[in-house]
């Protein structure tokens, strides 16, 4: 099962993407309900290997569990 960022908590450090080792996360379309630039897993690629939960320096932005309901979909 894939992992989530969740978009309104996710401040957009970037981290996670340098560490992903399958290339599974991008920026997000615009800014969350914080103001700030956020990621998103495509689900589809994420090899569940939790690199990004363990690197990212935000509490609570990336779950190990697949929440659509939680990562705003990318539109472009």
């Amino acid at each position: 099962m894939a992992h989530t960022i969740v978009t309104d908590v996710c401040e957009g450090a970037g981290d996670c993407v340098d560490a992903c080792p399958v290339a599974c996360i991008t920026a997000g379309d615009g800014q969350n309900t914080k103001g700030s630039e956020y990621y998103w897993i495509d689900f589809d690629t994420c090899i569940n290997c939790s690199v990004c939960l363990q690197i990212c320096p935000i509490e609570g932005a990336i779950l190990p569990e697949e929440r659509s309901d939680l990562q705003r979909p990318r539109t472009r």
